[in-house]
């Protein structure tokens, strides 16, 4: 099976080889259409359904897999979360799916608040270059026991479920 993974960011891409071992992932840098950090459920679960879609559209794909990260609050809960979420489709069916959501420490919370992105102010706070494309926040928030690439699996396998399996 030809797949493709809406991101350049390597991270995705072997979070998408993982769930589809059998298949051949490529990789497409395609746009998001929503903001570069996404706030709330809806924005980052448009900009994975965006990806996914863009990725059919970027070549002769039997699935499109878009991931997103973004920040969200719970209902009842005032603290912003990290939240990953994926969509798969293959044109006519579509899985959407999360994975893990973490609470965002207090300084990491006030700089979004503040309108920064994540991934710079993590590597502000971490003193390091492209945490994004490494351990990632889940990686640095869990101390390295959940690494992005695991994270964004779970997001993906979730969304992957009605082409996993048929009971769908």
């Amino acid at each position: 099976m030809q797949i493709a993974v809406g991101s350049g960011n390597p991270v995705k891409r072997d979070a998408t080889v993982r769930v589809f071992p059998e298949s051949t992932v490529a990789a497409e840098l395609v746009p998001s259409g929503v903001a570069e950090q996404p706030t709330g459920h809806a924005e980052t679960r448009t900009g994975a359904e965006n990806r996914a879609r863009a990725c059919l559209d970027a070549g002769a794909y039997d699935l499109g897999v878009g991931i997103e990260g973004g920040v969200a609050r719970f209902e009842g809960r005032e603290d912003p979360f990290l939240v990953m979420w994926a969509a798969v489709t293959d044109g006519d069916r579509w899985g959407r799916g999360t994975g893990p959501s973490l609470r965002l420490p207090g300084r990491v919370s006030e700089r979004i608040a503040a309108g920064e992105e994540l991934g710079p102010v993590m590597d502000d706070v971490l003193g390091t270059t492209d945490v994004a494309k490494k351990q990632g926040a889940a990686g640095a928030f869990t101390g390295g026991k959940l690494s992005r690439t695991d994270a964004l699996e779970s997001a993906v396998v979730a969304a992957a479920a009605p082409f996993l399996c048929e009971l769908y």
